[in-house]
């Protein structure tokens, strides 16, 4: 079957064709049921469903007020939160079970429940302007805890008057239960209070960013000026103040707080906090140089502090999820001391027991514990960094034993029985599918969705060609081609390299997003072969991989990209006079800075919402891979696309959107002084009110437009290059 022409409509319409899968799958607390977030419509705009596994029937479990089916407009403070979890979706966008098995959902401001799945939705508290964040459950169902104007509350679910647990915060530039601005956006920690296990006390941050100066965000493409037109953000930029936060402890009932003991060294990282079964508190603290950590647990009577245990690094530490108390006092905990992580069994008093996985791969999540039968059920890299598996590992160590087979990612959801898990499988060949597997051995019970989505067959996208490569100086690389269709010839073709090139990130996997990436098969198309290469830097690779890049971004990176592009010559596949590249956030840094570094390679650049001096982005992902800049000044300047910029021969579109609250349109606006003051011309691509992500339709189909053709003006469309 021939493949369709993509159009640009096509490409940068969202949900991606296959991806309009349930999401956010969950069991109810009995097991029966399995909840989803899904758009019947294959839209953006989701709603709640759940199968009933014992009769295969699926229903719409919540049905919003009219008032509430749509969230076009959401408060802003809701609308930095998807920012910052990247998420597009609308409607009903998050839920949860009670241990009761009564529902949570949140909408635009407000928050409803439902008793039952077959009861009907009720209105547990109205926003009333002053917008509801982060409400959940207490362990026994009966309270509900949330934040509104930078306060603490509780309200039963049965309804009635909220209790304010927290006073002090609201006017004062401070909040309670909130978590700040770089914990959500760096350090993967969203939640800013923690019920104990018993439901009676609810440990809580305060933060205090007062004394961070704010930096104002206009938005200077609206029609009116007035309310709204501004927005002031106390963002901690790299080596500047960070907000203090202070970790305590209130009883549901109403009183006083506790506060716990953090030390007498206010600059430092509330990383994580968990409650141990016993009722005891724990926090993770991190320095800021991000070199050491320490597991701390208090008294939640005194807030006294003993050191669990201590994490150190000469690279650097990355957060994780891999602490897992259980209920005989031992706790499982992840660590890559060995230079991959990996799971380690503690006693309770922070004694090392004995390492449970080990080798050159890492463990990603614990996914479940059978304490009874001492099991560890967990998802790594152990086949292939290329993929994710699941795997059983005894609490005594051994060879793990792997549950899931087909290849590609499997991310995995188990039953509250520890009997069964929900599998969620794609590959580069096949879209995601959803299972009901045995946890004993992974067996197939039951399908749950695998309704083909008529756009693939009607697209007919080729997969892209998997390839390793080796550097300059031997490191192997892995690395995705696609081709242009075989009317172009065998080659050489004129080549773009998509590019993101910056840590936490893998983007050559065994993953149908690979297949699905739309950009890359529309510009395939048109005759070009597109290139990605997850240069030393990138994630699933192991600390040494990763850490690559300490202190010297935009070095390494380039390096490989480079030899990436080499290779691609060498095997007769890219005209060396017509190579491009693209990126976006650190992808946009890289694409920058590679035309300024890499100018005998590169010939074009798109770089959206780059950061162009890391002295302008953020202090807890900054300093992790750069240090502070007061202790390393050449590597930020060094490290920066404006030392470079005098170098740029090639032709350079620069995107950004105005109230980007993350990659300020500040870093294209210092880049563009530096353009300016070397002579060097440039293209400018502005959004007025679009952010980190771009999300209007409108918008993102005039961005492809735009960058298909600067890369076939500049580059030469492939076409005219077989006729010269």
């Amino acid at each position: 079957m021939p493949h369709a022409q993509l159009t640009l409509e096509t490409v940068a319409t969202y949900p991606l064709p296959g991806t309009a899968v349930p999401g956010s799958l969950t069991f109810s607390p009995d097991g029966r049921l399995i909840a989803y977030l899904f758009s019947a419509e294959g839209t953006l705009m989701r709603q709640l469903y759940a199968l009933e596994l014992a009769t295969a029937v699926v229903r719409q479990i919540v049905h919003p007020p009219g008032n509430d089916s749509s969230d076009e407009s959401v408060p802003l403070a809701e609308a930095l939160r998807r920012e910052r979890l990247r998420q597009r979706e609308t409607g009903v966008t998050q839920y949860a079970w009670s241990s009761q098995g009564s529902l949570l959902i949140p909408l635009n401001g407000n928050l409803y429940t439902q008793d039952s799945p077959d009861a009907p939705l009720r209105l547990l508290l109205a926003g009333d302007g002053a917008p509801i964040l982060d409400a959940r459950f207490s362990p026994d169902g009966r309270h509900v805890a949330y934040v509104q104007d930078a306060e603490l509350y509780v309200i039963s679910t049965a309804g009635g008057q909220p209790r304010q647990l927290t006073s002090g915060a609201r006017g004062t530039g401070r909040t309670h239960g909130l978590a700040e601005y770089v914990a959500q956006e760096e350090m993967g920690r969203h939640h800013g209070y923690w019920w104990s296990p018993d439901s009676q006390f609810i440990a809580f941050t305060q933060v205090d960013e007062t004394h961070i100066p704010a930096f104002r965000i206009m938005h200077l493409g609206k029609d009116t000026v007035g309310e709204g037109a501004q927005e002031d953000h106390p963002y901690p930029f790299a080596g500047q103040a960070n907000a203090r936060v202070k970790l305590g402890i209130v009883p549901v009932n109403g009183g006083e707080p506790v506060w716990m003991d953090l030390g007498t060294n206010e600059d430092i990282y509330l990383a994580r906090v968990a409650w141990l079964p016993n009722g005891r508190l724990t926090a993770q603290i991190q320095n800021r140089e991000q070199s050491r950590l320490d597991l701390l647990v208090f008294e939640p009577q005194t807030g006294a502090a003993t050191t669990l245990l201590t994490e150190t690094s000469q690279v650097w530490l990355n957060l994780h999820n891999l602490f897992k108390p259980l209920a005989n006092g031992r706790f499982l905990w992840g660590s890559e001391r060995s230079g991959f992580q990996h799971l380690y069994l503690y006693e309770s008093n922070g004694e090392l027991v004995r390492p449970l996985t080990s080798g050159e791969w890492l463990v990603e999540e614990i996914v479940a514990v059978d304490e009874k039968g001492e099991t560890i059920y967990f998802t790594g890299t152990r086949r292939s960094p290329l993929e994710r598996h699941l795997y059983a590992v005894s609490l005594d160590g051994g060879e793990p034993r792997q549950l899931t087979t087909a290849p590609g990612l499997h991310d995995v959801m188990v039953d509250p029985a520890q009997q069964r898990f929900i599998d969620v499988q794609h590959n580069r060949h096949n879209p995601p599918t959803i299972t009901l597997r045995d946890l004993a051995d992974g067996r197939l019970l039951t399908t749950i969705y695998n309704t083909p989505d008529p756009r693939v067959a009607q697209l007919n996208l080729p997969a892209p060609e998997l390839v390793t490569l080796p550097t300059r100086d031997g490191v192997l690389l892995h690395a995705a081609i696609y081709h242009p269709p075989q009317s172009f010839g065998p080659g050489p073709h004129p080549t773009i390299v998509s590019v993101y090139g910056g840590p936490q990130a893998q983007r050559v996997q065994e993953s149908w997003l690979l297949t699905v990436d739309l950009r890359a098969q529309y510009l395939a198309q048109r005759g070009f072969l597109v290139f990605k290469l997850d240069n030393r830097g990138s994630a699933r690779r192991g600390l040494q991989f990763e850490g690559a890049i300490r202190h010297n971004l935009g070095d390494v990176e380039v390096q490989d990209q480079v030899d990436g592009v080499r290779w691609l010559v060498s095997q007769g596949l890219t005209n060396p006079a017509r190579v491009g590249i693209y990126g976006w956030s650190y992808g946009g840094y890289m694409a920058a800075i590679c035309l300024a570094r890499a100018a005998d390679t590169f010939r074009v650049a798109v770089a959206g919402a780059p950061v162009t001096h890391w002295d302008g982005y953020d202090t807890h992902y900054t300093e992790r891979y750069m240090g502070l800049p007061q202790n390393n000044p050449q590597g930020y300047e060094v490290s920066s696309v404006m030392h470079h910029a005098a170098q740029i021969r090639g032709k350079l579109l620069l995107v950004h959107g105005l109230i980007d609250e993350n990659v300020h349109f500040r870093h294209t606006a210092r880049l563009i002084n530096a353009l300016n003051r070397a002579h060097i011309p440039y293209d400018l691509l502005i959004f007025p009110d679009e952010r980190h992500m771009p999300r209007r339709l409108e918008d993102r189909i005039y961005l492809e437009e735009r960058v298909c053709s600067y890369f076939e003006e500049h580059l030469g469309t492939a076409q005219a290059i077989l006729t010269i």
